[in-house]
């Protein structure tokens, strides 16, 4: 009997202990809510519905267009992304035959160590304290003012699967980083979107947990999600994105070369997932976080395609890290246009680089 009481006594402790070690603040409203205080207007969700079917046209094999993922590393004030698109949307009216744009609205940025600027959903002002309230208020209110102001639907990163419903009307892509592919509920959180999902190889360059996420998230799943059993469909759009891993010593191991990507053409092949695809991110460890390179890494994938049909076939465009300003700067410098995260291409040199892809096309 002592015994059992004594149990009883530390489970209560810790219960106690873990209260103190987690502070809950509020209860967040539901996505159904902050969507009815924020709709898209109908004019736009039709509009959506085009872009959506244009951009899976291309990873279905029916539109041979390239596709550019491209944007600042992280989102980190309105203004600056606003401007920065409104002028992709002008650059995607001079390729549009050969190139749809997707730009990138990164919301939350995933931090190796965990310290430092997680994105605008938890610091809308990124010299302000955490509000994950106004965060998710300033999200959906950026993506939506950019749709109203450019006609252009945006990608995001699934950091946070129980996050992604707050903009799942709003989006046209989704991309699922190297830290978070081979999680389960990021996995079958895919599996019920209906837009493309691109899988990043992990950091080591396994090729094996990128296929096998896509796999999961091509097929049906029961599973929980946001406090319900939910059953998904399947998602037939979930795609490959090869970024680069890492050794053991921490340096970079490239995988966009014409070995990589034939030695991937054939893994994937062999898996006989639907609509095959591949994007190929041109920063991160592809680069050597050299965001300079990014030109020349594009190119030389676009060059590995004309050399083989196979590899034409399932690359179906790149990622790139780009903003108003070239570089990276620190949270106080506060420079208009430059990232705070990761370095970028400035606006001259993207807009050179996505005119040259379109006369290599």
């Amino acid at each position: 009997m002592y015994n059992k009481f004594k149990l009883l006594e530390t489970l209560s402790k810790k219960v106690s202990d873990m209260q103190r070690n987690m502070k809950f603040i509020r209860k967040l409203p539901i996505p159904m809510d902050v969507k009815a205080q924020y709709p898209l207007k109908a004019e736009y969700a039709e509009k959506k519905l085009l872009r959506d079917r244009e951009i899976a046209d291309v990873f279905c094999g029916k539109d041979d267009r390239l596709l550019l993922i491209i944007g600042p590393c992280s989102a980190d004030r309105e203004d600056a992304v606003l401007d920065y698109i409104t002028r992709l949307a002008k650059l995607q009216e001079r390729v549009s035959d050969k190139i749809l744009i997707i730009p990138r609205i990164y919301s939350n940025k995933p931090r190796t160590t965990g310290d430092g600027y997680k994105g605008m959903v938890h610091q809308p002002n990124p010299e302000a304290a955490e509000d994950m309230l106004e965060g998710i208020v300033a999200i959906r209110r950026l993506h939506t003012r950019v749709i109203e102001a450019t006609g252009l639907f945006c990608a995001d990163e699934m950091l946070y699967p129980e996050n992604h419903r707050y903009l799942s009307d709003l989006l046209s892509y989704v991309a699922i980083g190297a830290r978070s592919v081979e999680n389960q509920q990021h996995r079958l959180t895919a599996s019920g979107i209906d837009i493309p999902v691109g899988m990043k190889n992990p950091t080591s360059g396994d090729l094996s947990v990128m296929l096998n996420s896509i796999t999961a998230a091509q097929h049906s799943h029961t599973f929980l999600y946001r406090g319900w059993e939910c059953v998904s469909t399947g998602n037939p759009l979930a795609h490959a994105i090869l970024r680069g891993g890492v050794d053991q010593r921490g340096e970079p191991l490239p995988n966009y070369h014409f070995e990589d990507l034939e030695r991937l053409y054939l893994e994937y092949s062999a898996r006989k997932l639907e609509n095959m695809a591949v994007i190929i991110d041109a920063n991160h460890a592809n680069s050597g976080k050299k965001y300079g390179e990014q030109p020349s890494i594009c190119k030389e994938v676009l060059n590995s395609c004309r050399h083989s049909a196979e590899i034409r076939s399932y690359v179906k465009g790149f990622m790139i890290e780009s903003y108003l300003e070239d570089g990276a700067q620190k949270i106080e410098e506060h420079i208009y246009g430059k990232s705070i995260t990761d370095p970028c291409l400035g606006w001259e040199k993207t807009e050179r680089l996505v005119l040259d892809l379109a006369d290599l096309l």
